[in-house]
């Protein structure tokens, strides 16, 4: 052993000193730092990013951190690109900010724009951010969008959020063969967990407690390969210092548990979401059992997967406690203390997440009194509250900011990977610089967006991450200059008044109602299962006559551009979400038209609609990732076995379509997408309006239950056709 530390020491020194040569006789050797080893991970996002000219960048990270706060240190010298930071994100955020600056990179869900100058000009920058922690993605997402994701895909999406300043990512792969191994060790078998575990883009609700079952069986393979890939997520995100939240026990146990164990305390809840699905079935927090099963599930994730600081418990996501009126408080109480000593006693330190989406979706029951009941036994550092739905609900305000427990201020933004054009920048500018300047904003730690799906209106997520570092003090429109330069490569007066005017038509709309119109989901009415009652709708959101104004300079402006710049996707973005607006519109006319038996005016609709829907259909190939063909082809690529592969797909295109259940969650993830308007939405519209003007033309009463029954049997028959 000591032969092998000389030979250790002897290598290292040896090593030292042909640097310390190179620096005397050739100057400062590209790429590299005292702390190589320690900035690895940081040089890998960024060589992935820039290729060969990474080793230009040196990089170090602060040795003496005394705080909390994250911040960076960048200036260009004899043409190196020196930055410091406190950790390998802020650093990559720093790098990303440098190159985003002088106009040389941008890079988005739909394609990065990389043209770096010969030389780097000068440049000196200083940032700091308030909030430890930058969060992403939704529970929901690992649904919406993330499950037929290879490493290759993952690992692209972490250089994504490590160049954004990201460290609080939520991390939910790989959690079955967990929840498998652990069930099995309480005599579950193997058929009982096939019938207990839903289908893989349903996943993130059963985890919720919401379903069981749904679209299953899981197959085996899935488990084996998600183990394998969560193995590697963590791996990445741990070398960036980021701090992934993983999962742990809410409550939720399968109904073949509670059919092994009538001597425990569990409650079969009430169907989710309006009914139709199966019960689901949660245990009792004083139930013994409730910290035996939570801590073993912790045992076996950390055996698999290492251990971990944060963990992700909600215990009554979307669900109403089923808790006693007389003793209301003390049960909620007790269901928050068993969460957090739980997870605190099978990892010590570790802190208990929670979604903060409960307290804004049923705020008749969580009253301040409730709220405050089921986090008053938890330390305040030992729990954190994700409030991400700012763009909607005033839940922290009316909370009293979590009454001391740290908390996370954030937006959706995206609900169901659904994709209109839309978001607002001037608010989360205004209602940033607002936060922090409140004193009554308590113990704020973090900040950022958790959508329920992604790969839509980047220009809002660019926006978003970069804010915590500004402070909400950059003036918007220089924001706009330096991001449009950034992704087009150049910029003009009119494709910055483009974009002003994109800015009060679209990107000036908070939440997109439309989407939940009249408890019905779907985008927009187009996505809608068809029905008379739209001729109530009273329009759609934003500014349709502005964003006409933008996007007849954009399609000037475009053609001065080559047709692989981002432009070109922008100007699709905005022309289908205009057109969609517009065949809304004369939805709504030709429903009424057929009606009042005007059938000239109703046909010369019907093909105006089916023109516009086909065009708009056929334009969509440009955007490679807005593609019902892509979806489904990644789903069944997924698989290794046609019968695999058969499972994944009907997932997949009942999840975006059908959705599942009784209730009102058909359509709610609907998609623009190319095959989408042509392959499902018009044919159900048609099918719609052919009978409505049959029925006008023969004079006979229009049923519109029974067509939209015969609508829902197509739709059943286009998720299972191949």
């Amino acid at each position: 052993m000591k032969s092998e530390n000389f030979k250790i020491k002897k290598s290292s020194s040896l090593k030292l000193a042909v640097i310390a040569f190179m620096l005397l006789f050739f100057g400062p050797v590209k790429g590299y730092c005292q702390n190589e080893e320690k900035t690895k991970s940081a040089f890998g996002v960024i060589e992935r990013l820039v290729g060969s000219r990474a080793n230009e960048f040196q990089l170090s990270l602060d040795e003496n951190k005394k705080s909390n706060s994250e911040w960076f240190k960048i200036e260009t010298e004899n043409n190196l690109v020196k930055i410091k930071g406190s950790t390998n994100t802020a650093i990559c955020y720093a790098a990303y900010n440098f190159l985003k600056d002088i106009g040389a990179v941008l890079i988005s869900w739909e394609g990065n724009r990389i043209d770096l100058p010969k030389a780097w000009p000068k440049y000196s920058k200083k940032g700091e951010t308030p909030f430890q922690y930058r969060e992403y993605l939704n529970a929901c997402t690992f649904g919406y969008t993330t499950p037929w994701w290879d490493w290759k895909r993952w690992e692209q999406e972490i250089d994504w959020m490590a160049l954004h300043g990201i460290n609080l990512p939520t991390a939910m792969e790989g959690q079955e063969a967990v929840w498998e191994e652990l069930w099995k060790e309480y005599g579950l078998t193997s058929s009982q967990l096939e019938s207990h575990f839903a289908g893989p883009a349903y996943l993130p609700w059963q985890r919720m407690g919401n379903i069981n079952s749904l679209e299953g069986p899981l197959p085996q393979e899935w488990f084996v390969k998600k183990e394998a890939l969560q193995k590697k997520i963590l791996e990445r995100m741990k070398a960036l210092d980021m701090h992934p939240v993983v999962p742990a026990f809410s409550g939720y146990v399968p109904k073949a548990f509670a059919e092994k164990h009538p001597e425990a305390k569990i409650t079969e809840l009430k169907s989710w979401s309006g009914g139709g699905f199966a019960s689901t079935f949660l245990l009792d927090s004083k139930d013994p059992l409730f910290k035996q099963i939570g801590k073993r599930f912790i045992e076996i994730y950390t055996k698999m997967y290492g251990k971990s600081n944060f963990y992700l418990a909600d215990s009554f996501n979307e669900i109403e406690p089923p808790v006693s009126e007389h003793n209301k408080y003390e049960e909620l109480s007790n269901y928050g203390s068993a969460v957090y000593e739980t997870i605190d006693e099978a990892a010590p330190g570790a802190v208990w997440v929670m979604q903060g989406w409960l307290f804004g979706d049923n705020k008749e029951f969580w009253t301040k009194e409730a709220t405050k009941a089921f986090l008053s036994k938890v330390p305040n550092e030992k729990v954190m509250v994700q409030d991400y739905a700012n763009d909607r609900y005033k839940v922290w305000e009316n909370q009293e900011a979590f009454y001391g427990k740290q908390w996370t201020y954030g937006y959706v933004h995206n609900y169901g990977g659904s994709n209109p054009v839309y978001g607002d920048l001037n608010f989360y500018k205004d209602e940033l610089a607002s936060l922090l300047k409140n004193p009554n904003r308590g113990n704020i730690v973090g900040y950022g967006a958790m959508p329920e799906g992604l790969n839509n209106n980047s220009i809002v997520y660019e926006y978003i991450y970069d804010l915590p570092w500004t402070k909400a003090e950059q003036p918007l429109n220089d924001w706009m200059a330096k991001y449009l330069n950034a992704r087009y490569g150049q910029t003009s007066e009119s494709v910055f008044h483009a974009w002003d005017l994109l800015l009060k038509s679209v990107y000036n709309v908070k939440y997109w109602e439309t989407r939940w119109w009249n408890d019905w989901a779907g985008a927009y009415l187009l996505f809608k299962r068809p029905t008379l009652k739209i001729t109530e709708f009273k329009g759609n959101p934003g500014d349709k006559i502005k964003l006409k104004e933008a996007l007849d300079i954009l399609k000037k402006e475009a053609k001065k551009y080559n047709k692989k710049n981002l432009i070109q996707y922008d100007l699709i973005d905005v022309s289908r979400h205009y057109n969609s607006l517009s065949i809304d519109e004369e939805l709504i006319e030709c429903v009424k038209a057929y009606q009042e038996k005007n059938i000239a005016k109703g046909d010369q609709l019907f093909k105006q609609i089916e023109k516009q829907v086909l065009e708009t259909d056929k334009m969509m190939s440009g955007q490679p990732l807005n593609n019902l063909n892509q979806w489904v082809k990644s789903a069944s690529d997924y698989g290794s076995s046609p019968e695999v592969s058969s499972l994944y797909v009907k997932n997949a295109k009942t999840l975006i379509t059908l959705w599942g259940g009784e209730g009102h969650l058909n359509d709610y993830a609907s998609r623009s997408w190319k095959g989408m308007y042509k392959g499902f939405y018009w044919p159900r519209w048609k099918m719609f309006l052919e009978a409505l003007k049959k029925a006008a033309v023969t004079n006979t009463s229009f049923d519109e239950n029974k067509e939209r029954e015969s609508i829902k049997n197509w739709e059943i028959n286009w998720t299972e056709s191949k």
